[in-house]
């Protein structure tokens, strides 16, 4: 019987760099696509604003699909021909997407960029130091802007709000003497520039009440996969292999995306007017509301478990307990619904809200969500270890108490959902004018 041997630290320095190199282009390529596919479409045409609520559907729809056979085919061929075969595939698969993706290069529509967003947005915040002790004036039209059109392409202008005055300073255009100051950027930013920023900030507390939902789903991800080791996975015949078993919430993905796109979305357009059905803010609620209810059923999915362990007096065998691995399907399920709800929701939400210059920004920072949301899991796991005295610290879970874990996560997604209520309340909404100066207010004005 062979054994496996440790790496040494030149192949461990491979594993990792790929690893990292993974999570790189992964980055990449979550915080661009989004933003490109939905550029194809014109917002300003009530047409392609319907399509563009449904491409981001479709675009959530493809990435099911892909993590499907990801769990599916490739692990497969992992257990099977071994990981070196499935690192090939994923390999060829890579090189055939870039082959795709370069053939519709002339078609896309492109927006030029217009420098860093990020260099922007730090330009207001100097800017406004810098003019830290000048007076606000209380009429707005005295700030800073640019009407005209740039290049030839239509220029968004941003009206200011009466959030985060303070920054209005960067766009004072008399310095303290009441001479018309001529300086740079920055020193002196437009009202949309501020705005951007103003937008950023604002977006920071709906990110930061969506963590913890992430946060969740690391833990059910990692525990339900534990579970599922001391369950019956036979289905027909065929032992269902433990790393395939997020395939259950990613099946009903697959059959619910489409239903809310062509059955719910219409629907719900017709009653409320809004091309996409609901407003962005009103989904991501929806899917918060779901993650608690989804904790609230692993919990007692858990409790039945434990319970079979009890009556079979298998608390300590190895051997699997007689209840079947699709017991876990129930809050899979619900946790699906709650991910399609909220994840999309947040890459329309910030794609829309977003500036025409920030765009791709707005939808990696909804990505970081998910990110921030898998670090904080283990500090939870300590945290509910040492607080209460080992509910997750045997190595059995038959012993362990994570039915109690599951109903904590349930409790504290509740509050979550409270804090996320403030923050959708408090958020406004931006209100872009076109270059007549008309003004047009995004489809979200109405508070949720």
């Amino acid at each position: 019987m062979s054994q496996c041997e440790a790496a040494t630290g030149g192949h461990a320095a491979i594993l990792y760099t790929g690893l990292y190199l993974v999570a790189l282009g992964t980055g990449g390529i979550k915080a661009a696509l989004p933003a490109l596919g939905a550029d194809q479409f014109d917002e300003k045409d009530p047409k392609e604003a319907t399509q563009l609520s449904s491409f981001f559907n479709w675009f959530l729809f493809s990435l099911t699909i892909g993590a499907i056979i990801g769990v599916t085919f490739i692990v497969w061929i992992g257990v099977n021909l071994g990981w070196d075969w499935s690192f090939i595939v994923c390999t060829l698969t890579i090189l055939f997407a870039i082959v795709f993706i370069c053939m519709g290069n002339s078609l896309y529509r492109n927006n030029v960029p217009k420098g860093s967003p990020l260099v922007r947005i730090i330009q207001v915040f100097v800017a406004a130091f810098r003019n830290r002790k000048l007076l606000i004036p209380d009429n707005t039209d005295e700030l800073h802007e640019i009407h005209e059109k740039q290049g030839g392409d239509y220029y968004e202008i941003i009206k200011s709000t009466d959030q985060f005055r303070f920054l209005d300073r960067a766009a004072i255009a008399r310095s303290s003497t009441g001479a018309r100051t001529t300086s740079g950027p920055w020193r002196l930013c437009t009202v949309t520039q501020v705005e951007e920023t103003k937008i950023l900030v604002r977006m920071l507390p709906i990110i930061l009440s969506t963590i913890f939902m992430n946060t969740c789903l690391a833990q059910l991800q990692t525990f339900t996969i534990q579970q599922s080791t001391t369950m019956d996975t036979n289905l027909g015949g065929f032992k269902v292999p433990g790393p395939s078993v997020p395939v259950i919430p990613l099946l009903f993905m697959f059959v619910l995306i489409p239903l809310y796109d062509r059955v719910f979305v219409p629907l719900a357009r017709r009653i409320t007017g809004i091309p996409t059905g609901i407003r962005h803010l009103q989904r991501i609620g929806i899917g918060l509301v779901l993650s608690a209810v989804s904790m609230a059923v692993a919990g007692f999915v858990e409790t039945r478990r434990k319970s079979v362990a009890i009556q079979h007096n298998m608390v300590d065998s190895t051997e699997p307990l007689p209840i079947s691995v699709f017991w876990l399907g129930f809050q899979y399920a619900i946790f699906g619904a709650a991910d399609m709800f909220t994840l999309i929701g947040l890459l329309e939400f910030f794609y829309a809200e977003s500036s025409a210059g920030m765009k791709s920004l707005g939808t990696a920072i909804s990505w970081s969500s998910v990110a921030f949301g898998y670090f904080t899991s283990t500090v939870v796991v300590e945290v509910v270890n040492k607080v209460s005295g080992g509910w997750l610290a045997s190595n059995n879970l038959n012993r362990d108490n994570l039915n109690y874990f599951y109903w904590l996560l349930s409790v504290l997604s509740v509050v979550n959902f409270g804090f996320y209520l403030v923050c959708a309340s408090w958020y406004r909404y931006k209100t872009v004018e076109n270059e007549q100066g008309d003004s047009k207010d995004n489809v979200d004005m109405a508070k949720v």
